[in-house]
């Protein structure tokens, strides 16, 4: 009977921890900062119970491809502004979803949820009239590296190219960064859903462009270079030094040069 009890309060915990690694993923913010010095347009989607939304930025010239640009852990769409705008003042057409529970987004955010959500945006933009024609990048950035890997992996034959910004290899590899403590219940335990490191080796033939600063303290070098090396070809690796997430304000050239590679194959 003890040994019972033992089992069930183990499992019951072990859900619990679970789930709580869900909820420390995900900081959402509903405060918006001003969106400035660019066209763009407003969008949302139904998704089961809820809705999800985001923006779409528009170039003043000619649409050279699409980027469907997938944020980090915090804030919201406006949050990222400094990462799009670069490629937009170069005449992308760059798409930020916020998924549930970000900026205008109702519900809770959640490993299996914000997945399913990325299918239903990626299928609704390929097919709206301003995005059909035009050549598909995937632009994930921090923990939306993982939405943006199992999207190209399930998608390769419809995208042009995959971006990874500071990109963890997985939900289990960064929760034992972050919780060195149980690591070993961690490794045991908590299974990611999906994880980059696995997805990225079922793109081959799609370009892959990997930036990571060596300074890294939010998502380590490692994790990035993991995603690196373990990605079938094409592939390409940009190194910087910088804070997480800041090569588009150092290497923004650099990078767009790279994503002119993959729409011009």
């Amino acid at each position: 009977m003890k040994t019972k009890l033992l089992f069930s309060a183990f499992f019951l915990l072990t859900i619990c921890f679970f789930k709580a690694q869900d909820d420390n993923f995900y900081k959402p913010s509903k405060v918006f900062r001003p969106i400035e010095n660019v066209t763009y347009e407003d969008f949302s989607l139904p998704v089961q119970n809820d809705t999800i939304t985001g923006i779409i930025l528009k170039p003043q010239s000619k649409v050279k491809a699409t980027v469907l640009f997938f944020h980090g852990a915090g804030g919201n769409v406006s949050s990222y502004m400094f990462m799009t705008k670069p490629l937009v003042d170069k005449d992308y057409q760059v798409v930020m979803v916020d998924f549930r529970g970000y900026g205008k987004s109702t519900g809770k955010p959640t490993h299996l949820n914000v997945a399913s959500d990325g299918q239903a945006f990626f299928d609704a933009m390929i097919k709206r009239p301003d995005i059909v024609g035009t050549k598909i990048i995937l632009y994930g950035a921090s923990l939306g590296s993982q939405v943006a890997a199992h999207l190209a992996r399930n998608n390769k034959d419809k995208i042009a190219g995959l971006v990874m910004d500071g990109s963890l290899s997985s939900f289990t590899d960064i929760a034992m960064y972050y919780k060195p403590e149980y690591k070993e219940m961690i490794s045991k335990y908590v299974i990611s859903p999906y994880a980059a490191k696995e997805d990225l080796q079922d793109t081959e033939g799609l370009p892959k462009l990997f930036i990571h600063s060596k300074e890294d303290k939010d998502v380590p070098y490692e994790e990035g270079f993991e995603n690196y090396s373990k990605a079938s070809l094409p592939k390409e690796f940009i190194a910087y030094a910088g804070k997480h997430l800041e090569a588009m304000k150092t290497d923004s050239e650099k990078i767009i040069m790279s994503i002119e590679k993959m729409i011009m194959k």
